[in-house]
């Protein structure tokens, strides 16, 4: 009885006969599930890359060459370093005879698009999963009203009970879908928000840089 209990943990189910039980709806929920946790698995490690490959000592530094009007050293060490701000810093610097706002304009949003990968396809499936849900619950209730519709209530009594209970598995499975992958979406939406404001950071010391540097 112990060893039941782990896998028997909703409507005395183990996870296999839940899916059963769920009806066909339950295939395109556990695709948008396998979805989502792609996504954020991949997300996170992407994220978790760039910020070891942070390096703001080497932004300062490149800015102390750009002040002292070393663009060339700064960019030779922008070049070798993986810090995104490095390498907008580095597009700006090397196409010194374009309009420095578009090319850190272009630069910050080629990063931006790095960072915001995947992350219209997890809303998606976060707006999906509690939809198809409902409408896992639309059919069950539709078998239900069907086997009612019989006559015949005792012999129809499992097709009734069928039908309410793939109506509620597929609804608490959409929802607990969407509740689970909210929370990272929001954390790598902050942590997108953050790579943003370290951008305006980064152009409103470059400009800073320069006009200081024309100023001397």
């Amino acid at each position: 009885m112990i060893t039941e209990l782990p896998s028997a943990f909703l409507m005395g189910q183990t996870p296999m006969q839940l899916f059963v039980h769920g009806g066909p709806i339950m295939w395109p929920i556990l695709l948008v599930s396998f979805l989502a946790v792609t996504i954020i698995v991949e997300r996170v490690i992407f994220l978790a890359r760039e910020g070891a490959a942070r390096q703001r000592d080497v932004v300062e530094k490149m800015f102390d060459y750009v002040e002292k009007n070393e663009n060339d050293a700064a960019v030779a060490l922008g070049q070798k370093s993986r810090d995104f701000i490095a390498r907008i810093l580095t597009q700006v610097l090397t196409h010194n005879n374009e309009s420095r706002t578009n090319v850190f304009a272009r630069a910050a949003n080629g990063e931006l698009t790095r960072f915001q990968q995947g992350m219209a396809a997890l809303e998606t499936c976060i707006t999906a999963a509690p939809l198809l849900g409902l409408l896992g619950t639309v059919t069950g209730m539709m078998n239900t009203f069907g086997a009612l519709g019989t006559g015949d209530i005792a012999a129809s009594a499992s097709k009734i009970t069928g039908g309410v209970g793939e109506a509620l598995i597929a609804t608490a499975c959409g929802l607990c879908i969407a509740i689970i992958a909210l929370f990272p979406y929001n954390i790598l939406n902050a942590r997108i928000e953050t790579a943003k404001h370290e951008m305006a950071d980064a152009a409103n010391s470059l400009e800073v840089t320069l006009n200081k540097k024309n100023n001397a």
